[in-house]
């Protein structure tokens, strides 16, 4: 079973993807830790993202495994730094090179290959996984995104900070060549501004268990 869940950053994807995981007893694969692990590495380089040749190049040696839920890069666990400044820095450019795209979704195809799953990000529902068993698109207002990731605490940015960053981060993710964030037509829509993480978990086990 493939449960593929896609949205913008800030909508609860994560957190509610972790709980769904937990209660089905299924993998939770975050697609997003992929590209941070590789964002991550390439920051240890003198190599300039804009050269994508050069990343794309990078990125095909690094080796990418994922185990309980956390994202080994090289064989180091590097779950705890996805989300440190400098990498959110740069995340939706890397991810935007095509050849980047294409080599973290086959590595997710061959490491979810046996697997019953839920899976989170920007293109699961229509480019990854667009045979899944049950798609959903979480959304949020804007201000709520920025609140909830700056009340993660995982960055040093203030609100508006991170709002700005929030706003520039979908705008790459919606105009990117490949793997574009936009809702999938068979994805049930769900708006998550008002809702408790508990609430959104009930309506998406409802739509499954159905």
């Amino acid at each position: 079973m493939i449960i593929a869940m896609d949205g913008p950053a800030g909508t609860g994807k994560s957190t509610i993807a972790s709980l769904i995981a937990k209660k089905l007893g299924i993998t939770y694969l975050n697609s997003g830790s992929f590209y941070r692990a590789l964002t991550m590495a390439l920051n240890d380089t003198d190599i300039d993202i804009a050269d994508s040749e050069k990343v794309v190049e990078f990125c095909k040696k690094q080796s990418l495994d994922y185990e309980n839920s956390h994202l080994i890069l090289n064989g180091k666990d590097v779950e705890s730094h996805l989300h440190d400044d400098a990498v959110s820095a740069r995340v939706a450019q890397v991810s935007s090179i095509v050849e980047i795209r294409h080599l973290v979704n086959e590595r997710m195809r061959e490491i979810t290959n046996h697997l019953d799953i839920i899976c989170e990000g920007r293109d699961m529902t229509t480019v990854v996984f667009p045979n899944a068993d049950y798609k959903f698109y979480l959304d949020a207002s804007i201000d709520v995104q920025a609140q909830r990731r700056f009340d993660q605490g995982v960055s040093n940015m203030t609100l508006e900070e991170v709002k700005a960053a929030i706003i520039k981060r979908d705008e790459i993710d919606r105009n990117k060549k490949e793997g574009a964030l936009r809702r999938a037509e068979d994805a049930f829509y769900i708006d998550t501004s008002a809702l408790t993480i508990d609430k959104v978990c009930e309506i998406i086990l409802s739509k499954i268990q159905k």
